[in-house]
């Protein structure tokens, strides 16, 4: 007996659900949440002055302060110069054949704003080798 591949009622309406298509849409938008789910994480509150480790030993080289107080005044060394006057010490201590280590200590309740902008001075006269100072609990 031979086959008969043609359907009975070609006017009856299908009746399944192609769901392939649905589920190619599950793995887009699984997809899609596994890339955007770690760029959401970026609003952690932080309090970056403070460092839990010991501080480290100064061993070669020689250390200049520059401070940063919680009015925006700069000191070097302690002692309250103008942002001139920090500029011609900057420019100085880049002079010297050995240029010393830049100890930046701000004050915690200043914008961050503020601490890059020294660090900007700073790098205006090629002195690469900075340090921050935090406080240590």
């Amino acid at each position: 007996m031979a086959r008969n591949f043609h359907r009975r009622n070609r006017i009856s309406a299908l009746s399944e659900i192609n769901v392939t298509p649905l589920i190619d849409l599950a793995f887009a938008l699984l997809i899609i949440f596994m890339i955007t789910a770690p760029l959401l994480e970026q609003t952690i509150p932080l309090n970056l002055p403070a460092e839990t480790r010991k501080p480290q030993v100064r061993t070669e080289g020689y250390f200049r302060a520059i401070t940063l107080d919680g009015q925006g005044r700069y000191f070097w060394e302690g002692e309250l110069v103008s942002e001139e006057r920090l500029m011609e010490l900057l420019e100085e201590a880049a002079a010297e054949p050995s240029p010393p280590i830049l100890n930046i200590r701000a004050d915690a309740r200043l914008p961050y704003q503020s601490v890059v902008t020294l660090m900007d001075l700073v790098k205006r006269h090629d002195l690469s080798r900075i340090s921050l100072d935090t406080q240590v609990r």
